[in-house]
Parts: C-alpha cells; sequence; structure tokens
C-alpha cells in the first residue's frame, strides 16, 4: 500500500494513503498534526483507503489546524459519505483542491519551494507530484566583509550583486560563496511507460517510480498501465536523475532481488522503496 512522509525544512507533507498508513506513521514516531497537505495521485484503493481512517484519527487527537487535500475529482464524495454514515464530525477544517490529469500545474508553493503535478498514463486519472525548492541565495562570509555594512547591502549580497561601501567596491564572488543546491524530487505512481514525463523531471535528485512487474510480465504491465523496473529505469537514465527509487511491487515476487536486479542493469543507482525506508538529500 503506497504512502510516502516527506519533510522538507518546516514542511511535512503526505503522499498517498494506502491502507494502515496511520499505523506506519506512528510506528516511525511521526506527528500526525505535522502533516499539512496531502497529495493523493488517483483514486485506486491502495493509495487512498488509509485517508478516512487517517483524518478520523487527526480529529480523536484533537487536531486544530486546517488541513489542505491535493487530489482527483470523486475525493470529496467518497469522504463525506463516510463521515455521513459513521457519523463523523471533524473539529478542524479540511480544503480539497481538484488536480486535473491532463496538464502540470502548480499546486502549491512557498517562499523556498513548490509543488507540481505531473500527468500519467493510468487507467483512471492520475498525477504524480514534483516536490522542487526555488533557487537559494548567495552564502556571506562575514569575516570578508569590514564592520559596519549596512542590512540592506546584505540583501544585495544575497541576490548576488556587488556593492560599493565607503567607496571601496566589494567584488560578490570575493565575499560569497555560492548557494547551496536546490533539492528535487519527482513522485511517479502508478503508469504504463509514458516517455512524457521526461522533460518534466530531468535532472530531479530524487526520483520514485513505480516498478509492479520485471521484464517477464511485460505484457501484463501494458494491460494494466504499469510499469516494468527496466522501463522505469529507462525513465531515470533518459531524464538523467540522480537516484531512482522503485515501488508498488506486484505481489507475485517472494523476492525482490530481480526486480531491483533488473531495474540496475540499466541504471545502477537504484533503490527499493520498502517499509520504513528513509532516503534523504543533501542530509
Amino acid at each position: 500500500m503506497t504512502s510516502q512522509y516527506v519533510k522538507v525544512e518546516k514542511e511535512a507533507f503526505l503522499i498517498d494513503c494506502g491502507e494502515a498508513t496511520q499505523f506506519q506513521l506512528l510506528r516511525n514516531n511521526i506527528s500526525l498534526h505535522k502533516i499539512s497537505r496531502i497529495f493523493i495521485s488517483h483514486l485506486h484503493g491502495d493509495h487512498f483507503y488509509g485517508l478516512p481512517g487517517l483524518l478520523s484519527t487527526m480529529q480523536m487527537n484533537k487536531r486544530t489546524d486546517d488541513l489542505h487535500i491535493h487530489a482527483p475529482r470523486g475525493l470529496d464524495e467518497v469522504l463525506l459519505a463516510n463521515f455521513k454514515n459513521s457519523q463523523t464530525v471533524l473539529n478542524y477544517r479540511v480544503f480539497i483542491y481538484e488536480t486535473s490529469p491532463n496538464f502540470p500545474e502548480i499546486i502549491y508553493e512557498n517562499d523556498t519551494l513548490y509543488v507540481e503535478t505531473i500527468p500519467l498514463k493510468h487507467r483512471v486519472p492520475c498525477t504524480g507530484f514534483l516536490i522542487k525548492e526555488k533557487p537559494k541565495m548567495r552564502r556571506i562570509e562575514p569575516d570578508k566583509l569590514p564592520a559596519g555594512i549596512p542590512f540592506e547591502m546584505f540583501k544585495q549580497l544575497k541576490a548576488g550583486e556587488d556593492i560599493v561601501f565607503e567607496g571601496e567596491l566589494l567584488k560578490n564572488e570575493e565575499v560569497t560563496l555560492p548557494p547551496k543546491h536546490s533539492r528535487s524530487y519527482a513522485f511517479c505512481s502508478d503508469t504504463a511507460y509514458f516517455e512524457d514525463i521526461i522533460p518534466q523531471i530531468e535532472g530531479c535528485d530524487l526520483l520514485y517510480h513505480e516498478s509492479t512487474f520485471t521484464e517477464a510480465h511485460k505484457e501484463r504491465a501494458k494491460e494494466t498501465y504499469h510499469s516494468t523496473a527496466k522501463q522505469a529505469a529507462t525513465i531515470a537514465q533518459k531524464a538523467a536523475v540522480d537516484r531512482l527509487l522503485i515501488g508498488h511491487f506486484s505481489a507475485r515476487y517472494k523476492s525482490l532481488d530481480p526486480v531491483l536486479e533488473e531495474a540496475k542493469e540499466v541504471f545502477p543507482n537504484t533503490y527499493l522503496a520498502t517499509e520504513n525506508v528513509k532516503f534523504c538529500i543533501d542530509c
């Protein structure tokens, strides 16, 4: 069952919410109250059936902060029917935003990052999500600056500008360091092999791409609009990403070694996205 907890600075996101998601969150000592936004890729049960229970538990734990959910059309109907018949009344506000499977769009942004949908190719409307940090400011080296520089000039230096202070020109590159790396993560949920996503995810630090089958079951993958491990690795290779995570494995594979080996033959920097494993970018 798919669910990923993504932490970026002070932001805490949940991507998909399959059954038992809240159990795994608690098992990993992750506070439910810190989750500000939930992104649902599509309305197949293994990606959202854990959501009604999670929302109810948040209510029982006396959540008061607003919760924002981004999902395909229809999620609101499912949740309202569930809460109506279970007589559940939430003591916090839930805002649901409809995502479009037809074109990429920025669905959330703050001062430091944005989240953009990635249209995918599946049996029902489905999107992935690209989480990307905005360009960062240059870093000042205080020991290389003369005393008394006003605050406004610090802002100019961080923006990459040269400054003139007390008649002296200070070259930016001589008193600052390059900006820290802006990180990016692409989550590509259930999808057939779909090269249209490559320009959007090109150069990502970390790519998650479903790998339900191996090439031995390539025809089954095509029938069900899923991908093989080789196909996921091919997308990673063509998009020139740094690392690839593969997941959403068919239950037919008692060992995941063949799945991982197939992907590594095409894209060596591949890892299994299995339960309770943490991956970091520039940690």
